[in-house]
């Protein structure tokens, strides 16, 4: 035994001592804080020395823990992880990389994705996997912490993990879809617009909520080009969004912005309008929407400051200078605009742009692809399936949705009008069974599983159905 080990155990058998001594002396009420204020001051004195005395526990490599772990856990490879996310909607999929990596290199774009810190694993992974037998997937970027990761969740108790060793960088190297925070870092456009028909482009936004990597740029801004001006569908999300928009117009056309039109009363649909009010452009809007902007405008921006923070400087309430009820035709050159509110849908102010002679049709929010669609409270489910009845009568050959790229009739039905049928069906048959809340949260949705949103909105959307078909 070395010279400290042996003040140790003196000290120590000293500190016993003297606590015992002075046990007496709370039962007699007297305060002894000095006395223990002494002892913890003498092993804090201790300790240091104990460290640099050469008794050390050995320290293990971490190349040697992850060689030594690997040969404990399962691993698989991309295909074998394609393969359970096809075949499995329960598999659950952990990206334990830091958020700041997801925002700067992108994640899995599956719907059995979520991100889990490693350091926040152990906390928070019960609240996506709800059984020790839930299948799940570990992965990271390189395969240094998914591993180590997934022999944590194996120590507690989960029966059922494996590790994607190939990681992130293999999966997107493979072409496979990833989802991605920001399309155009050095733009306040989430991404450019892209050409889709002659005279129209879209700047297409991220298929996800509102957050300040995309700078509330998560719906379409489309815009036409005449022999007479343009005209832009949507006014966007932020006056700086504004501004970006029109820098990416001057590269397209010299014809000057004449009309921006609100597509609906919706943040992202408005609060750019300040910038094009500054510019002398000529704002139009629903009457319905200058209703909603009057009455919870000062509600709308409040919300959009509180996530884009800096990026919603500048940014104003405007009202239209202009609004309709039925529908509006516009003129523009040679060009034949037609502005129509269709019926209720997403929103009762949704608006549509249809251009006849491209039997192209810019829906607005009456049309989604790509992910999955909100029943907000103010959403008339039923009366959104009978406006798409108008929406087919067009015929058109092109849709620019509100959120999702650029599709036709057939893929914006799937996403739009049969989503809708199926979970009203599904949520009749609970209230002709007398069935409650709970089991509108258990009708099955796994079809739309890999629909972005889809882990966002789908217990979301079986409520308010739930809640509005209760009394229709």
């Amino acid at each position: 035994m070395c010279v400290y080990q042996i003040v140790y155990v003196i000290i120590n058998l000293s500190c016993v001592k003297a606590i015992l001594a002075h046990l007496s002396l709370f039962k007699k009420g007297i305060i002894v804080s000095r006395y223990l204020l002494f002892i913890i001051l003498i092993f804090s004195a201790i300790n240091p020395a104990l460290a640099d005395s050469g008794v050390h526990v050995e320290i293990t490599d971490g190349n040697k823990m992850l060689e030594t772990v690997n040969k404990e856990i399962v691993n698989i490879n991309t295909q074998q992880l394609k393969e359970i996310l096809d075949k499995d909607p329960s598999a659950i999929l952990i990206d334990v990389r830091t958020r700041d990596e997801i925002v700067q290199l992108g994640t899995i774009r599956r719907g059995h994705n979520h991100n889990i810190v490693r350091g926040w694993l152990e906390f928070q992974i019960g609240e996506h996997a709800l059984s020790k037998d839930t299948p799940i997937i570990v992965y990271c970027g390189l395969n240094l912490r998914s591993p180590l990761a997934t022999k944590t969740l194996m120590d507690m108790g989960y029966t059922n993990v494996k590790n994607y060793a190939d990681g992130y960088f293999k999966w997107k190297e493979a072409g496979l879809p990833v989802t991605v925070s920001d399309k155009s870092l050095k733009n306040a456009l989430y991404s450019l617009p892209i050409k889709v028909a002659e005279g129209v482009y879209s700047a297409i936004g991220a298929t996800q909520p509102t957050t300040y990597e995309n700078g509330n740029h998560n719906n379409n801004l489309s815009f036409v080009v005449t022999t007479d001006g343009v005209l832009v569908f949507n006014a966007g999300g932020s006056y700086l969004l504004a501004e970006a928009m029109h820098e990416e117009i001057k590269k397209v056309t010299d014809q000057p912005v004449k009309h921006v039109v609100f597509e609906n009363a919706q943040g992202h649909a408005i609060l750019g309008a300040k910038y094009w009010k500054d510019h002398n452009v000529n704002i139009i809007a629903h009457e319905l929407t200058l209703k909603e902007i009057v009455e919870n405008g000062d509600n709308i921006l409040s919300r959009a400051d509180r996530r884009l923070r800096d990026k919603i400087v500048g940014s104003v309430i405007t009202q239209p200078d202009q609004t309709f009820k039925d529908g509006l035709t516009i003129t523009m050159g040679d060009t034949v605009i037609e502005l129509l509110h269709l019926g209720a849908s997403h929103s009762p102010d949704d608006v549509q742009l249809w251009l006849p002679a491209q039997k192209l049709l810019i829906s607005g929010d009456s049309t989604f692809n790509e992910r999955l669609l909100p029943i907000l409270k103010h959403t008339d489910s039923q009366g959104w399936i009978e406006t798409w009845d108008k929406i087919e009568a067009l015929e058109p050959n092109i849709i620019i949705p509100g959120h999702g790229a650029p599709t036709d009739l057939a893929t914006t039905t799937k996403f739009t009008k049969d989503y809708l049928v199926y979970m009203r069906s599904e949520i009749e048959k609970v209230l002709d069974d007398d069935g409650g809340l709970n089991d509108a949260y258990a009708i099955d949705q796994s079809q739309y599983h890999d629909w972005d949103t889809y882990n966002e909105l789908y217990r979301q959307n079986a409520s308010r159905l739930f809640k509005q078909m209760e009394f229709e």
